[in-house]
């Protein structure tokens, strides 16, 4: 279970007397909520006006232009794929850039129902969750899509003329934005497994083994069906799922309670 006990040191509790009504719960989630349209509006307009959707696109689409023969652009099927699959990437890169905003109005809510040793645990996590799903999306742009595309590009017959869908090329590239987005995050699952004695971390350290037969299947659901993309995500999951035994330790004992800190060190110094 979680150690949301307060500390018990002979001082008052912290939160006593800071409880709200149910109904205040609510009205404080609506204001997060529209802060966080707010945001998302704001980012949309300035992203339309620069570099605007079709910047966003010919940005995003840079990695499979580079492997079509002379250049050639993507092409529209559907009668409003030319309408939706810019507006598709207009608004995940207005998700994208209010991302720490996002995350703050999350925080903002939560953090009044929270101890001191908690907020001293949440934030950090809350800031390396979100750097690590920049560098998921930024691992695919930038990595995965140029040698995916190399790959299947290497497969290809030359009677077969490779003019790929924009709707299913924004698709596949959201999709992937989103699984490798949430694969990077195994750090802070660990770290909260740990930190909520869900797991101890001698298990995790012994389910190593298991885990990189599991990140072999995670990312043959997650990702398209070719090997490059494949090992593309499971090998920085096992990598991530380092870190996180790593962190676990640290952030276990960081964000410990004063009073378990402080009986520990009672209890060592009666040992010696």
């Amino acid at each position: 279970m979680a150690d949301t006990t307060p500390p018990n040191n002979g001082k008052e509790d912290e939160l006593a007397g800071t409880e709200q009504p149910f109904v205040q719960h609510l009205m404080e989630l609506r204001q997060r909520l529209i802060y966080c349209l707010y945001g998302l509006a704001l980012a949309a307009i300035v992203l339309a006006i620069w570099p605007g959707a079709g910047g966003l696109v010919d940005f995003i689409a840079q990695p499979i232009r580079a492997h079509l023969p002379h250049g050639e652009q993507l092409i529209a099927i559907g009668v409003f794929s030319p309408f939706l699959a810019p507006l598709k990437v207009l608004l995940m890169a207005a998700v994208l850039l209010t991302l720490p905003w996002l995350i703050f109005q999350a925080w903002m809510f939560i953090a009044p129902g929270l101890y001191s040793h908690e907020k001293h645990f949440a934030l950090p996590l809350i800031i390396f969750g979100s750097l690590l799903a920049y560098a998921g999306i930024a691992f695919v742009q930038f990595f995965v899509l140029n040698r995916m595309f190399t790959f299947i590009q290497h497969f290809t017959p030359t009677a077969v003329a490779a003019t790929p869908d924009i709707a299913s090329y924004v698709q596949t590239i959201l999709s992937l934005y989103l699984a490798f987005a949430a694969a990077f995050q195994v750090p802070i699952v660990v770290v909260l497994l740990v930190r909520f004695n869900l797991v101890s971390l001698q298990k995790l350290r012994s389910f190593r083994r298991y885990f990189v037969v599991l990140a072999f299947v995670i990312a043959a659901v997650l990702t398209p069906p070719d090997v490059i993309s494949q090992v593309a995500l499971a090998v920085p999951m096992c990598l991530l799922y380092e870190v996180g035994l790593l962190g676990a330790a640290y952030f276990a004992r960081y964000s410990r309670a004063p009073d378990s800190q402080a009986n520990e060190g009672g209890d060592s110094h009666l040992k010696t």
